[in-house]
């Protein structure tokens, strides 16, 4: 695993914003005006699994994963984050995960000491932060019950998820490949495939593209998410 960003889009050193908060009792946009924003390359580390955790990262565009090493050298992804999502939150002083951009991505980095100080002196901000872990064990939780499911229950879940996380209708532009799917699903990037190619051939979903899916018919992908 490389610890080296030389993969990051050449540019200036980005700068933090010397002013405080507009809203103290905002930690959102306590991260935006504490931070500094740095742009990634497509499949760059962001931090590497085991490095300390000094930062916490939010999306302002694009897209991240957060993935491990299995002992038997497969991969397997945690979650993704889309813009506005936080992530980087760690009980402990080491990631325990890696993270990289799966597209072209500009994130903001806060550093944590920094923002637990604050968390310190205001507790908005300090219920806000707790309000983040809990939603991050929860969604851990969730992956876990999803990973027992069938190969067309775990696709609908997902799809269905990322709709409601992209505000989407009935389109979605898919900014990971099937093989990220695949290594979040605990699937193979041949059932990810058949199982999408079964669901369109039920006329659940359309396939314009490979990154683009078409909800056709929610009903029956909530009957499978049930």
């Amino acid at each position: 695993m490389t610890t080296q960003r030389s993969v990051l889009v050449a540019g200036p050193a980005p700068k933090a914003c010397s002013h405080g908060p507009r809203s103290r009792h905002d930690l959102f946009a306590s991260v935006e005006l504490m931070g500094a924003t740095m742009p990634f390359a497509r499949n760059a580390e962001i931090y590497g699994e085991g490095e300390p955790a000094e930062y916490l990262y939010r999306v302002v565009s694009g897209a991240v994963r957060t993935y491990r090493i299995l002992a038997d050298g497969r991969r397997q992804i945690g979650a993704f984050y889309l813009p506005g999502d936080i992530f980087g939150l760690e009980a402990g002083d080491e990631h325990h995960s890696s993270a990289e951009a799966v597209t072209h991505s500009t994130i903001r980095l806060v550093r944590r000491n920094a923002l637990i100080a604050l968390a310190t002196r205001e507790p908005e901000i300090a219920r806000q932060l707790w309000t983040l872990i809990a939603g991050e064990l929860e969604r851990m939780q969730d992956h876990a019950v999803m990973l027992i499911k069938s190969a067309p229950e775990r696709i609908a879940t997902f799809l269905l998820e990322l709709a409601r996380r992209l505000s989407a209708a009935d389109s979605l532009e898919l900014p990971m490949t099937r093989h990220d799917i695949a290594d979040y699903l605990g699937l193979t990037i041949e059932t990810v495939s058949r199982t999408l190619a079964q669901l369109e051939g039920e006329a659940t979903i359309a396939l314009p593209s490979a990154r683009r899916v078409v909800l056709r018919n929610r009903g029956a992908l909530n009957r499978l998410n049930a």
